[in-house]
């Protein structure tokens, strides 16, 4: 009987329930979708880079050697010798290793210098590959392959020339060889994005007139001289390593700690980025503080909407008390109003959210390299949704209390 009521009270006042359920509905796909969202950038973080059991550099901080080897952000404290990249490129536990050199930059791009297993090894988004969008990879000396970022910020396209500077923050550009554009990258929303990638040996190409992070003043050697020297690098920044075993990985990484010729570090990706996340992760907090509160808002506003309502509907409260109706019914009777309204509204806020999500996964993908999953409800989305419902029932006790207060008199006044 009073599920029939409620129903008919509803369709009477279709346009402001219809108004309350979107403001919720929107609200409750805001919330969700900033969750959607958080946990999408975590995954995609922690995913950053997939498939290498460690990364070996000079002895600093964790978090240190992540940034500048994966992020490509700050600077190394130093470089690991050649030779002790092949003492441990020599281990038995050693599957494959890829060497990298940082510290010259293109237009505020960093550029790294690497060899061609790079393309092969580096592994995203649980094992996804490299993928070109266009062109070849590097096939000459001085062949460039581009990020995705980096091409569409500057412009480039297959066979540009790129000028290299020396540094981070150098006037001085390696002009004399330039490099030409052989390949762009597909967007695959890490740092790669954000790199100019090169040979390895065309980093000691560039450098063979410069000595102590200046040019020579000497006479500069030509190309063709260049093109026939061995070009073996002296240092390398860091490198990026796969074993054979996952058993064997803190054995070789202690053996890399311990490296008698000189100070080294090896660190585990995965433990190292969730040291970051907890250093960045602040602002998930804020995002679903942000998005909470205009869940509340909403609530609230139902409430006001029930406030104003009471206005309307005090004839009719009356004249449920005056056939008989207790205080109670009156009071269950917004209860369950306001709680079909929640209910409603948070249902539609859910089948927004995924319809949204299977038009816009792609062009997010796509525009941001951020990978929103599209999975069934979770249990705490599933929270999220029966909380919407038992607040929507809390703030209308309010002006249902309002109401059973109410005097069947009072009612009776009321004009029509």
């Amino acid at each position: 009987m009073i599920i029939r009521l409620a129903l008919g009270s509803l369709r009477a006042r279709a346009v402001t329930v219809v108004m309350t359920v979107l403001a919720i509905a929107l609200s409750v796909m805001l919330f969700l979708g900033v969750e959607k969202v958080r946990t999408g950038a975590k995954t995609s973080f922690a995913e950053t880079i997939s498939g290498t059991d460690l990364i070996v550099g000079a002895r600093s901080g964790s978090v240190q050697l992540l940034l500048y080897s994966v992020f490509r952000i700050g600077n190394a404290t130093n470089n690991m010798t050649w030779q002790s990249y092949q003492d441990i490129l020599a281990r038995p536990e050693v599957d494959w290793i890829v060497p990298i050199s940082l510290g010259d930059s293109h237009r505020q791009f960093r550029v790294m210098g690497t060899t061609d297993a790079f393309f092969q090894r580096y592994k995203y988004r649980s094992g996804r590959g490299l993928e070109l969008a266009k062109g070849t990879l590097m096939g000459d000396l001085f062949d460039t392959v581009l990020g995705a970022d980096v091409a569409d910020a500057l412009g480039y396209d297959i066979g540009d020339p790129i000028v290299v500077s020396h540094g981070l923050a150098s006037f001085s550009d390696h002009d004399d060889l330039p490099f030409r554009v052989s390949g762009i990258l597909q967007k695959t929303g890490t740092p790669v994005d954000r790199t100019v990638i090169v040979g390895l040996r065309a980093i000691e190409a560039i450098h063979v007139d410069w000595q102590s992070g200046a040019r020579m003043s000497s006479a500069t050697t030509p190309e063709a001289v260049i093109r026939q020297m061995e070009l073996e690098p002296k240092a390398i920044t860091a490198a990026l390593i796969g074993i054979n075993s996952r058993l064997q990985v803190f054995g070789l990484q202690r053996a890399i700690n311990e490296y008698p010729q000189e100070p080294l570090l090896a660190i585990l990706p995965g433990v190292a980025l969730q040291e970051l996340w907890q250093i960045v992760g602040i602002a998930e907090t804020a995002l679903l503080a942000v998005s909470a509160m205009v869940i509340v808002t909403a609530l609230i506003g139902m409430m006001a909407t029930l406030f104003s309502s009471l206005s309307e509907r005090r004839r009719e409260m009356a004249i449920f008390r005056a056939m008989g109706a207790r205080p109670r019914v009156i009071v269950g009777l917004l209860v369950l109003e306001a709680s079909l309204m929640s209910a409603v509204g948070a249902a539609l806020g859910v089948v927004m959210l995924y319809g949204g999500l299977v038009v816009a996964q792609p062009m997010i993908d796509a525009a941001f390299g951020l990978w929103l999953a599209i999975a069934p409800p979770t249990f705490r989305e599933g929270i999220v949704v029966l909380c919407v419902v038992i607040a929507g029932a809390i703030v209308s006790a309010v002006p249902a209390i309002r109401a059973y207060r109410a005097s069947v008199a009072d009612g009776m006044m009321v004009k029509i």
